[in-house]
């Protein structure tokens, strides 16, 4: 009687998943004029926006349970392992600038940390305890999600992430690229997009990247919305951390209010830089103080802030 080694029960795994799908039609690929690989790259491309279209139900549903907690000071927690966990840790580090989000109120967590953002960091996405303990030093609570992201679905850091951060009572989404994934199954929300073999076989990076990058604009930017970090489509909390950015802060009380520049420079100044409170400064008729108060009250909602004013 022979035994199945852990090396072959693996290779018979991924040659199950549409990810790691071999394409015979693009066995020559390499052998085509650059334009020909370009038009056919973009082609693949092309079908992703579609894939995601077929579960924007799910995506909408899983959004709406994530701004819920958020709203009561829970936390977003991305991981995932190889280009999934950089994903995550992209979305996560653009939270802060766009939307003045709190330290540590959006986090990317990469299985083999912070190296494996430029480097391979061999094994670490094949170890759920290594990720139970990246959670664990989060010290998780129910009102936080945590969101494992995995193109393949199978892999053991992400389900390690999910699994623990179920088990602490925290909301939990399964982001990957196959259907009937263990990911998927493993969370509360599960999300599959499922984009089909990729240009080169195997590579994650592309379609399933792709697919995963546009999913995590969407939970991270509509639950922003949800949590009034936007007042229409303008950034209203974005942090002035440089000159573009001021400059931008400048357009944006422009645009939300018509005033001219020398009142936004005084509703500005008077609210300490931040554009949110201006907008409301010059709407409301009120002064620095009262526009911190209304928003206060309101949670950070500007148009509940202009209701409450009468503006």
């Amino acid at each position: 009687m022979t035994s199945t080694s852990p090396r072959h029960d693996l290779r018979s795994e991924l040659e199950t998943l549409t990810t790691e799908a071999f394409r015979p039609e693009l066995a020559d690929i390499d052998r085509l004029p650059t334009l020909d690989i370009a038009r056919i790259m973009n082609g693949e491309d092309a079908s992703v926006p579609a894939a995601v279209a077929a579960r924007l139900p799910e995506i909408a549903a899983a959004i709406d349970a994530v701004a819920e907690r958020m709203a009561r000071g829970g936390r977003l927690v991305y991981a995932g392992a190889g280009t999934a966990g950089r994903l995550g840790v992209l979305d996560a580090s653009e939270c802060p600038p766009t939307f003045d989000t709190r330290p540590g109120q959006v986090v990317g967590l990469i299985a083999g940390g912070p190296d494996a953002l430029v480097t391979s960091v061999e094994g670490a996405e094949d170890s759920g305890e290594l990720a139970r303990a990246d959670l664990d030093a989060l010290a998780l609570t129910a009102d936080d999600t945590v969101v494992g992201v995995s193109a393949s679905g199978r892999t053991p850091y992400a389900i390690g992430a999910v699994e623990h951060a179920r088990a602490r009572g925290a909301l939990t989404i399964g982001l990957a690229c196959n259907a009937g994934s263990a990911l998927a199954g493993a969370a509360e929300h599960g999300i599959e997009i499922v984009v089909g073999p990729e240009l080169l076989t195997g590579s994650t990076r592309l379609k399933a990247g792709t697919a995963q990058k546009l999913v995590l604009n969407m939970i991270s930017t509509i639950t922003m919305i949800r949590l009034g970090k936007t007042y229409g489509n303008l950034m209203v909390d974005v942090r002035a951390s440089n000159e573009k950015l001021r400059a931008r802060s400048r357009r944006i009380v422009a645009l939300a209010t018509g005033a001219d520049d020398p009142e936004i420079e005084r509703a500005l100044t008077a609210t300490g830089g931040e554009v949110k409170h201006a907008i409301l400064a010059i709407l409301a008729g009120v002064d620095g103080p009262t526009a911190a108060r209304l928003l206060e009250e309101s949670h950070g909602h500007l148009r509940a802030a202009l209701a409450a004013a009468g503006g």
